[in-house]
């Protein structure tokens, strides 16, 4: 009866303390945002035809740093990379199944990384061809790239002005938006704390 006891209290405490070991949350989620466009409603199929642009990255928390107030803000988010990685850990990537021009220049469809180079008030959207690692950090891979960290020019596809906006809400999670979407185009959007960058695009043939 008391081994009987004792095993049913270790098992209650290995029960309670289970939940607990798995509270601990990454420090940046990941997140996407994705949009279909060029389809149409049929009664029966619903939405058909349409093709997907979606928008993957990792998601840092604000917690309440002064994220764009400071001299040195574009240093701190770029974390020691050339530019910054539009997010958190891994490389920002974008997946489009359809053309899109940005900046006078077409995107065909494929996976591409995303960038942007942070100015005080001159921000530009930059769309590579880099390759994204996506299961940690292998400093020995120098074909794939982990966050901005070896970033170079050279896959650069699109290099883009960004248009600046001050929000009137602070958002605490950054987040990848896709604004005033119509299927001739809209903005790809980066929102966090008070700030908001967009880039403008119109769906190519």
């Amino acid at each position: 009866m008391r081994r009987t006891l004792l095993i049913a209290a270790v098992g209650v405490a290995v029960m309670t303390a289970a939940p607990r070991a798995q509270t601990r949350r990454p420090a940046s989620p990941t997140g996407s945002s994705a949009t279909e466009m060029g389809g149409k409603y049929d009664e029966r199929r619903g939405y058909i035809g349409g093709r997907w642009i979606e928008i993957k990255y990792g998601r840092p928390i604000k917690r309440n740093r002064d994220l764009f107030g400071t001299p040195d803000f574009a240093d701190a988010l770029n974390d020691g990379a050339p530019v910054w990685r539009a997010g958190a850990n891994i490389s920002t990537r974008l997946i489009t199944e359809l053309p899109l021009v940005i900046g006078g220049k077409t995107v065909a469809p494929g996976e591409y990384t995303l960038f942007i180079d942070v100015q005080r008030n001159n921000w530009t959207f930059i769309v590579s061809t880099w390759p994204a690692q996506l299961n940690g950090y292998d400093v020995n891979n120098k074909t794939a790239l982990f966050g901005a960290f070896d970033y170079t020019p050279d896959k650069d596809v699109v290099r883009a002005p960004m248009t600046l906006e001050t929000l009137p809400h602070s958002f605490d999670q950054l987040s990848w938006e896709l604004l005033d979407i119509t299927d001739a185009g809209g903005r790809l959007a980066l929102i966090w704390d008070r700030q908001m960058a967009s880039v403008p695009f119109t769906v190519g043939k």
